[in-house]
């Protein structure tokens, strides 16, 4: 640890210290964020309420939240993108955002399932939206009784799912079971596969760094992550999208003057250079990848690898794992070209296939859950 990050873990550390260790931590988790989690089981009789209060647990890019659910019938609802949460900047061509739409109505057909029924899910019902999408609904979902079929046995694991962006353990390989289970999730069009040999995980590990440092390091696309930071309880709780960075130690460098939006669109600051600094051993400590790619560059393919990715997140968890997605090298503004290009040159996934998802996965620490938008926030009566 240098001088400087000495300093400031000082100064964080006598602000906890001066109001109470254990009271400034506990006051520091954003309760009410976190209560959609708890509140996923606890919609009432309405089946609706039910798939979508556990719906809106999926992940998603930049944890946008980027859905609106319009209940339209008794058992049926249309889905629709929230114009405004998209990713303008990383994700231009809302690519990333129609994935993170696709694990939602992944887990809507697990969620409902779950309590006796299946959902019919009708993607693009009125066209595929290009470049970008527009007002047209994404999908209809329609809750259909299914008094033969059985739980999904995912189900048990989706309050336990997680991205977990931390070091994974690099002495300990990902079982061969779990492999053959997660390649498995494969599907006609669709294709799900993972990545372990030493030679190969070396190489994805220096593309993803460098996509990192192309999205770090072009001004325009990390201010648009940075305007999305919410700093410290009080933000996340006013605003339970976006990245979050919560805890002790971080509120306590805000408090101090040392950790703010403005530093950390700095590159001559010092909450730049960590911010680098940390993300660097997180993807060096990478053992696995897991691959999604479709046929063709479709949003019907997009879709449907955001379905993919969501049952590959949820068996991961059942088997132990971690996962977290690795999305910058697969951007497409300009900047990010040239390396877009060698990644799929080293794993043959150019066109007309295009590679929707690469995750790390591995054995990782335990990590708290995502803050949400509650579930009534993100329905509309037609």
């Amino acid at each position: 640890m240098n001088r400087r990050v000495f300093l400031l873990s000082s100064a964080a550390t006598g602000l906890v210290a001066a109001t109470g260790a254990t009271a400034f931590a506990l006051t520091r988790t954003p309760t009410a964020a976190l209560l959609p989690w708890a509140e996923a089981g606890t919609a009432g009789p309405d089946p609706r309420r039910f798939v979508i209060g556990h719906a809106i647990l999926a992940p998603n890019p930049h944890n946008r939240q980027p859905w609106i659910v319009e209940l339209t019938g008794p058992t049926s609802m249309t889905l629709y993108c929230d114009l405004d949460r998209r990713l303008p900047e990383t994700d231009p061509f809302d690519r990333q955002i129609v994935i993170g739409l696709g694990c939602f109505c992944e887990l809507a057909h697990i969620a409902a399932r779950a309590i006796g029924y299946r959902l019919d899910v009708t993607p693009f019902p009125e066209g595929e939206a290009q470049p970008r999408l527009d007002r047209r609904p994404i999908a209809h979902l329609t809750l259909v009784k299914d008094e033969a079929g059985s739980p999904d046995p995912l189900f048990a694991h989706v309050a336990a799912r997680r991205s977990s962006k931390r070091p994974y353990d690099m002495a300990r390989p990902v079982p061969a079971a779990a492999l053959s289970a997660l390649t498995a999730l494969s599907s006609p069009g669709l294709h799900v596969a993972t990545v372990t040999e030493a030679r190969m995980t070396a190489r994805l590990r220096d593309i993803t760094w460098a996509a990192w440092e192309v999205e770090y390091r072009t001004a325009r696309t990390h201010k648009e992550s940075v305007n999305l930071m919410r700093i410290g309880r009080r933000e996340i709780e006013a605003n339970p999208d976006g990245i979050s960075l919560g805890g002790a130690f971080l509120e306590g460098l805000s408090v101090v003057g040392q950790l703010s939006r403005a530093q950390l669109a700095d590159p001559s600051s010092f909450a730049y250079q960590q911010g680098r600094d940390m993300y660097r051993p997180m993807l060096a400590a990478t053992p696995a990848y897991l691959t999604v790619t479709a046929d063709d560059d479709s949003r019907l393919g997009t879709f449907a690898a955001g379905r993919a990715y969501l049952r590959a997140n949820l068996t991961a968890t059942s088997l132990g794992l971690s996962m977290h997605p690795v999305s910058q090298a697969l951007q497409e503004f300009p900047e990010m070209d040239a390396t877009r290009a060698e990644l799929d040159q080293f794993l043959g996934s150019g066109r007309p296939k295009r590679l929707h998802m690469l995750a790390r996965l591995g054995y990782g620490p335990a990590v708290p859950q995502t803050p949400r938008w509650p579930a009534a926030s993100r329905i509309r009566t037609a």
